[in-house]
């Protein structure tokens, strides 16, 4: 079996500066083409063990990936250590230059002289566009080995990886079992809630089920292993099934879906606009769905109604209703989102509000959120009770109420 190991390059990955997602992401893709990660090590922008790592990865390990290290700063060292350690000299290619100008030009300005430092490589190696900046990778074999050198920037990583690198380590003989894996994401459920549903299903090892907890998210993991993808495939879609249909009212996206994305889609298909009320998520459902481009087309606007008065008086909350049942309740959520859409001429409101803690000012239990939807045929509701800290309990009430309208629009 080919086995690799991944060097991360960043002082700022040591210091905790920044979250090390390219871990998380390729170890989950190389174990998925059969390829058994051995070692992770992280290491700071320094020459000397920089090389000093790379030469005990290449004693261990038949593929090194790099990450970072090759913006046009004295501090990127990436290409120059593996060159330094190969003893091979850097060469400009041209076509490399010429990409990263034009990158430049397409955005109205010149390329600054330090990024002509982008455009060397160590000799003999195979270049590996990037789409999506200015640093291109590579890929410089030695013997029977291969250094794999990727970008920091984790949108610019990925991209090169499934447009460049895979096709290389598909290439390559004597590769393991091949993974594949199904993901479900959850939301207003606790990990022990999750785990008593599907106990019956888990206790395999392959397919194997597995949990990750993460603030207002529990993912399951599904994960077959096979000598083809096919094999694998098979084993994880018939467990898969049988978890979906046990969890199905909890799940709110699927693999590397994003909800916010799903749910825009189906708004524009639909031909329908939608606003939002938000008093305890702060604003973080309109933040959500205004990430991906186009929204404006779907996404009327939002009102983040934290107290009492702005409730009343922006979004028509009646005080009565206020004064008799609390913020935090059905009668509120559901006038929120009236309000809203009525406020904001939108087709769906879609209101939330609940007590994120640490305290409670009405003495109502910390977790507890109402979501509302209002459309043309009538408004609907929700009552739940998120388990964990402040963040969890917000970002599930958003996953949560993202989760209400895709449904609403799936007429589900």
């Amino acid at each position: 079996m080919v086995q690799a190991e991944i060097i991360f390059t960043g002082t700022e990955l040591l210091v905790g500066e920044v979250l090390n997602s390219h871990a998380q992401y390729l170890g989950r893709r190389l174990t998925e083409m059969g390829i058994e990660v051995i070692q992770h090590t992280t290491v700071g922008d320094y020459w000397g063990r920089m090389g000093l790592v790379l030469l005990q990865a290449l004693e261990r390990a038949d593929l090194i990936f790099i990450t970072g290290g090759l913006g046009p700063t004295i501090d990127d060292l990436t290409k120059e250590t593996v060159a330094e350690v190969l003893e091979l000299d850097m060469k400009l290619d041209e076509a490399s230059l010429q990409a990263i100008k034009a990158y430049f030009a397409d955005r109205g300005t010149e390329m600054p002289a330090n990024n002509i430092k982008q455009a060397h490589f160590p000799e003999g190696a195979r270049i590996l566009p990037n789409s999506r900046g200015t640093a291109p990778g590579a890929i410089v074999e030695t013997g029977k080995k291969a250094i794999i050198i990727l970008p920091g920037p984790p949108w610019e990583l990925e991209t090169m990886f499934e447009s460049s690198v895979v096709s290389y380590l598909n290439s390559l003989p004597h590769r393991g079992v091949l993974c594949t894996s199904k993901i479900f994401k959850l939301t207003g459920i606790n990990e022990s809630s999750v785990q008593e549903l599907i106990v019956d299903l888990c206790g395999q090892s392959n397919p194997e089920i597995a949990f990750l907890v993460q603030p207002g998210m529990v993912e399951v993991r599904i994960t077959g292993q096979g000598e083809t993808l096919e094999e694998a495939s098979a084993l994880v879609h018939d467990l898969s099934e049988q978890v979906r249909r046990r969890l199905f009212q909890y799940i709110f996206a699927e693999d590397n879906e994003k909800i916010e994305q799903v749910l825009g889609q189906l708004l524009m298909d639909a031909g329908l606009t939608i606003s939002l009320a938000e008093s305890c998520t702060g604003g973080l459902i309109q933040a959500r769905l205004s990430e991906i481009p186009g929204a404006s087309r779907y996404l009327a606007g939002g009102i983040v109604a934290y107290n009492h008065q702005i409730k009343e008086k922006l979004l028509g909350v009646p005080g009565e209703i206020l004064s008799q049942f609390g913020a935090v309740s059905r009668q509120t959520a559901i006038a929120m989102a009236e309000g809203v859409r009525r406020e904001l001429n939108s087709n769906i409101g879609l209101a939330v509000t609940g007590v994120a803690g640490p305290t409670s000012p009405e003495g109502k239990p910390i977790g507890l959120v109402y979501i509302a939807l209002s459309s043309p045929t009538g408004t609907c509701f929700r009552e739940y009770r998120f388990p964990g800290e402040r963040k969890a309990i917000r970002n599930g009430t958003v996953n949560a109420a993202l989760k209400m309208a895709k449904h609403f629009l799936q007429g589900k």
